[in-house]
């Protein structure tokens, strides 16, 4: 096994957990001296936070998928009139509790700001969106109406992000006036999402958090969500507990009569603000539960009942199976059954009706050019390349889909491709990308190393116990391929029979463990292969679906799935039977 000197990391003779540079990335960077490498010692452990490099002593090391940056102009800020003692901003903020110092120190500024909204000029506040002590963007607010505005073609980072400190809690507020609000009760470890909080009824929203790539979060040891207390407040909170982890999340609850931070401050002063602060809730710890922890959901059950999940994109099978965020969903299936095909088919309902982000570990889908192309032809409805049935793809059909691709999955590609390693890299795309639903396919490209000592019945149990763990705690769809032991065909009919849990290579804990379990089977002998089962062999909850079979009808041409029942009515009518 390697040491610390080996891979390059100096240790300094420290022990527990520690950050310090990256021998990567940390000599061509402008901060030098910045500790972007975390490290845990005693697990032999690493991950740098900048570059991507990671990796453990005994496994090796691995490149994490980074996100590619994308181009961004800096605007021009050249304020027309700055926050003095005779500014018309003054007033308007002290009127909210806020003072012109710290109007001084934010470099609060006004002009006059175009608004497309009503296509008019108003006189403005000018809020600069720093990093590093540059401004890269510049949200403005009219002073006569609430209007908003932030610089197109700019970066959309955290309001504040500058006062980010090391081993600091950081508050994360839903505007900048709550975000100067708590300045004045005098914390400035404070920032503010930049758009606000998503609409309560939103389903897309994953890009509105763009801004949790910032490394600079990561210095804090601790979050207080101080949101508004409204039904995007909580969507808010929900999402940022989700991403940031709830063992490292704290929520504030404001006074009866008050929304938001400003509300606090203005109304009943700075030090209720601290107290709000101070006295802000833990979530439940991990592995403990009390019956208050639960008040919310409880009352969200039994106002709209247990969550039914969202729809597959095909009505047959929605009788059967909706698919819920926290499930872990086995899929297995005869040899050559369209699994991943099918899987696929499923993300790709899944990203255009609930605006779910997806990251994908696929290694026996070929080349990531390879595996684009088919997805690609599932969201266009048209084949990649010409075809007798029918004409290939456009070229300006081709960038729209490819474009709707690039911001709605993500390929997870440890080089050690390790259950630690998957899980890990996973976390990270739920947490920076965003993604709603993990596909690991399939099971057995995975490189499993058990520890001396464990059965594989065992370990296969412990796997999948991990797996469920990681898709509650995140409140993700988790779906995992997993090829059956090698079936017999009957010697009769000459087709294979129905893959079960227990036909899968490991042990009784597939049928077990998950949620759910669907096995794929489609006779070629039949419709030309253009037709599949669906078999849902386990539902744990029965607000999710039921057991049962159902069929759907494959379009080889696009690789698209239809409703059975559907497909035979449009072909009875097309043959003049109705």
């Amino acid at each position: 096994m390697k040491n610390w000197a080996d891979v390059g990391i100096d240790m300094r003779g420290k022990s527990g957990e520690m950050k310090t540079t990256c021998p990567r990335c940390s000599s061509s960077r402008k901060k030098k001296n910045y500790p972007c490498l975390n490290v845990n010692v005693e697990r032999g452990l690493w991950n740098c936070h900048h570059c991507g490099w990671s990796g453990s002593l005994k496994e090796g090391e691995y490149q994490r998928p980074m996100p590619q940056r994308k181009a961004y102009r800096k605007p021009e800020f050249a304020p027309s009139q700055r926050a003095t003692e005779d500014s018309t901003v003054v007033p308007w903020f002290a009127r909210r509790g806020i003072p012109l110092t710290v109007l001084a120190r934010n470099s609060i500024v006004s002009g006059s700001t175009y608004f497309p909204q009503d296509e008019a000029e108003h006189e403005a506040i000018q809020f600069p969106y720093r990093r590093d002590g540059q401004v890269v963007n510049i949200k403005h607010r009219a002073l006569d109406e609430k209007l908003f505005r932030m610089e197109g073609g700019c970066e959309r980072i955290l309001y504040g992000l500058d006062d980010v400190r090391e081993r600091q809690r950081l508050v994360w507020v839903e505007g900048e006036i709550d975000k100067l609000s708590f300045e004045v009760a005098g914390v400035t470890a404070c920032v503010s999402v930049p758009d606000g909080a998503p609409a309560a009824d939103s389903k897309s929203y994953e890009s509105k958090f763009d801004f949790l790539d910032a490394h600079q979060i990561l210095r804090a040891n601790a979050h207080i969500i101080a949101v508004d207390n409204d039904a995007p407040g909580v969507r808010l909170r929900e999402e940022l507990v989700r991403r940031l982890g709830p063992e490292n999340c704290r929520i504030v609850d404001w006074p009866d009569g008050c929304k938001d931070a400003n509300d606090v401050l203005v109304k009943l002063g700075r030090d209720c603000l601290l107290d709000c602060m101070n006295s802000a809730r833990e979530l439940p710890i991990v592995g403990t539960h009390k019956v208050p922890d639960f008040l919310d959901g409880i009352q969200r059950i039994y106002r709209d009942g247990i969550p039914r999940g969202v729809s597959t994109g095909w009505l047959n099978l929605d009788k059967l199976y909706r698919v819920r965020p926290g499930d872990v969903c086995v899929v297995t299936g005869t040899p050559n059954s369209g699994k991943s095909e099918w899987l696929d088919a499923l993300m790709i309902n899944l990203c255009a009706a609930e605006g779910w982000r997806f990251g994908i570990y696929s290694p026996e889908q070929g080349s990531p050019e390879e595996h684009i192309a088919r997805l690609v032809e599932k969201r266009a409805g048209r084949p990649f390349r010409d075809r007798p049935e029918m004409e290939q793809i456009s070229p300006e059909l081709l960038d729209s889909a490819l474009g709707w691709l690039a911001d709605r999955v993500m390929w997870i590609g440890p080089e050690e491709p390790t259950l630690d390693a998957l899980l890990d890299v996973s976390e990270q795309v739920v947490r920076r990308f965003g993604a709603r639903g993990i596909v690991w396919d399939p099971w057995n490209e995975i490189e499993h190393s058990r520890p001396e000592g464990m059965t594989e019945t065992e370990y296969v149990g412990d796997s999948l116990r991990r797996i469920r763990h990681f898709a509650r705690r995140h409140q993700i769809a988790f779906f995992l391929a997993a090829h059956p032991a090698k079936l017999q065909k009957d010697p009769k009919s000459g087709t294979f029979p129905i893959a079960t849990p227990y036909d899968i290579s490991g042990s009784a804990h597939w049928h077990n463990k998950p949620d759910v379990i669907l096995s794929i089977g489609r006779d070629k002998s039949e419709n030309g292969g253009t037709e599949i089962e669906i078999h849902v062999m386990k539902i744990r909850s029965k607000a999710v679906g039921r057991l049962g079979l159902t069929k759907l009808t494959w379009d080889r041409a696009t690789g698209r799935y239809g409703d059975r029942s559907a497909a035979a009515d449009y072909k009875r009518r097309k043959d003049g039977e109705e």
